[in-house]
């Protein structure tokens, strides 16, 4: 069952100026309820604009995105969507503001009128999603934790209000590899249990990959792959321009390929080539 639906978007800035731009071209693509997509391409392919679209907070200049089957321009539906879609921006640690963390994750549902005890069930029940214990973090100061915690705050603000499409922008950026690789590992693991919709904007395609169900390509504000990560990796990248690098386990495979070697290029993880590699040499 499909839960987002981009039909024939287009994006315009600066209409009627000599600045005039457009940022999507025409992009149509279904997202299926429950799926991890990563959305990747170059600086300035649209992917931030794009993912503006899932809970409205950008409208189509042209075409139209549906959530639910409900049309992101439905003014009547606007505050049903924001609960629906829920969008985590780039650096989202800079947008923590109250004094404690409880507070921060709280402030969604206090804004719904929810009450207290309902309340208090859904800090309690996000913080856990992205693995922090309640107790000992609750009344801590959101300033005077590491980038990571505050990156996991942050995503657990927007959980707590229970939205059924989670739309991250670039969620390990500035993270080292490590924290990056546990926030990745607690946002699968999220959608994996509820069956949560997550869309990730990355340029760190090597490390979402394994993770995700879909990979759309986006170059010049037009989609130009739309399949797995394994369809992905079996091309190569054959993508110019996308910003996209070819990972070395790949490019190694690809090259035995070109040798005449009955090998399997689209492998996700080192780990995956290095057993495609065994299984050849046994051969």
């Amino acid at each position: 069952m499909s839960i987002i639906e981009f039909c024939s978007v287009s994006q315009v800035y600066h209409i009627g100026t000599s600045l005039q731009k457009e940022s999507l071209s025409e992009v149509s693509f279904t997202v299926v309820q429950g799926e991890m997509i990563a959305i990747v391409g170059a600086t300035g392919s649209g992917k931030s604009t794009l993912v503006q679209h899932i809970n409205g907070l950008l409208l189509p200049y042209h075409g139209q995105v549906l959530v639910k089957g409900i049309a992101t321009s439905d003014k009547k539906y606007r505050r049903t969507l924001w609960r629906t879609a829920g969008l985590v921006f780039q650096y989202p640690e800079d947008q923590l503001f109250e004094e404690t963390v409880y507070d921060d994750v709280a402030f969604g549902p206090r804004n719904l009128k929810l009450p207290k005890t309902e309340v208090d069930r859904r800090v309690k029940h996000a913080l856990e999603k992205v693995g922090l214990d309640f107790d000992s973090i609750k009344d801590v100061s959101p300033l005077i934790l590491s980038g990571g915690q505050k990156r996991r705050v942050a995503v657990a603000g927007v959980l707590a209000v229970e939205p059924e499409i989670l739309v991250l922008d670039e969620p390990t950026a500035g993270l080292e590899p490590r924290v990056a690789k546990e926030m990745l590992k607690h946002l699968k693991k999220l959608q994996m249990e509820n069956s949560i919709t997550v869309i990730i904007v990355t340029h760190n395609l090597k490390a979402v990959a394994p993770l995700a169900d879909k990979v759309i390509v986006l170059q010049q504000g037009k989609i130009v792959f739309n399949g797995t990560p394994r369809q992905l990796y079996s091309r190569g990248y054959d993508l110019p321009g996308t910003g996209l690098a070819v990972p070395p386990a790949t490019e190694l495979l690809l090259k035995l390929e070109e040798r005449g070697k009955s090998v399997r290029t689209g492998v996700l993880t080192i780990e995956e080539a290095v057993a495609e590699i065994l299984r050849v040499c046994k051969k």
